[in-house]
């Protein structure tokens, strides 16, 4: 996307009910904002109240401990939003952004943001469905830190990422794979236990690494493995 370029939100997926008519209305109500790697976009307990939509790039949503090590959560790519819950109660950010890499992003003010989910049903559903999932996450992390060795946890974040593979829709793939370090971040250990535990499982073909996507070969055979883990743990699995 050049400096002239359009806003467009056509492949913003939290918008993808909206009629072209209404999506270009909200375009019109919407400002663009570029961020170079490492940029903050906005920091904890921040009173802004604004909703943004990645255009391009990536954004890692991030905590800092009083030592100052970084704490990630999540990570938000081109199609993702965030910033959703302070449009909605009006309370300070709870964790902090930063650009992963030169980012694009599309700022909605919160006000036109809640007056399209008053208008739209449909988007506010999308809205309720993406919160709800955010604290399924947080509720498997958690008990995951509680329970799991960190080889194991490193497995289970990596069946979180994982989305169909366009191309090949029988494979699943984490597209790209984000630094290491960023994984460990996520799940509490050390980036070279990431490194070893993806590597522990290239030789049995579970996991593939090609450029800078992470292919799994067979998700489903994964998923009982950590069933497994899960269930020696006295975890319930997901159903």
């Amino acid at each position: 996307m050049g400096e002239t370029d359009a806003l467009s939100l056509a492949d913003i997926k939290l918008l993808q009910t909206l009629d072209e008519k209404e999506r270009a209305r909200m375009e019109q109500r919407c400002r663009l904002r570029r961020y170079r790697a490492g940029q903050r976009v906005f920091e904890r307990d921040d009173e802004s109240r604004d909703v943004f939509f990645v255009l391009e790039g990536r954004i890692n949503i991030v905590d800092f401990t009083l030592s100052g090590r970084e704490v990630a959560f999540d990570s938000a790519l081109p199609g993702d939003s965030f910033g959703e819950l302070a449009a909605i109660d009006g309370r300070p950010r709870s964790t902090a952004v930063v650009a992963a890499e030169a980012t694009t992003l599309a700022v909605m003010g919160h006000h036109d943001f809640n007056a399209m989910l008053a208008a739209n049903a449909a988007t506010a559903v999308e809205v309720l469905s993406r919160l709800a999932e955010i604290v399924r996450r947080s509720d498997e992390r958690i008990m995951e830190l509680s329970t799991l060795a960190a080889s194991h946890r490193v497995y289970a974040e990596i069946l979180r990422m994982a989305q169909p593979d366009v191309a090949s829709p029988d494979l699943w793939v984490v597209r790209p794979l984000p630094p290491l370090r960023e994984i460990a971040s996520r799940v509490s250990t050390t980036r070279e236990t990431v490194a070893r535990s993806l590597g522990q499982l290239y030789p049995t073909g579970l996991l593939r690494r090609k450029g800078r996507n992470l292919y799994l070969m067979d998700r489903a055979k994964l998923e009982d493995l950590v069933r497994v883990w899960q269930l020696n743990a006295g975890l319930k699995p997901k159903a």
